[in-house]
């Protein structure tokens, strides 16, 4: 039987998609677009800012695992017509590329 981290992490790997890194813009001007490392997982990532496991998600900002998206990268992302993984955890956008 799933548990209900089984279930929350199903339901944040349905909401995750591929999409223009262009797309995306208003929530980086915003604030609020979040880089994932390309060495965790999205999903679980998600997963744990929907939890709010203030401990890891404070873990993987000091090890610059996760961070805002900078303007370096957005810049190279929008130049290069990126498209990047994206899954919505209010208020945040994560994004993979």
């Amino acid at each position: 039987m799933p548990t209900p981290t089984d279930l929350n992490k199903e339901k944040v790997n349905l909401e995750t998609a591929q999409i223009a890194w262009k797309e995306l813009q208003r929530f980086f001007a915003s604030g609020s677009a979040v880089f994932v490392s390309s060495d965790l997982d999205l999903v679980e990532v998600a997963h744990q800012f929907a939890i709010d496991n203030k401990a890891q998600v404070e873990q993987w900002l000091h090890n610059q695992q996760v961070a805002l998206v900078t303007d370096q990268q957005a810049l190279q992302w929008f130049t290069e017509d990126t498209l990047v993984w994206a899954v919505v955890v209010k208020p945040w956008v994560l994004v993979q590329n």
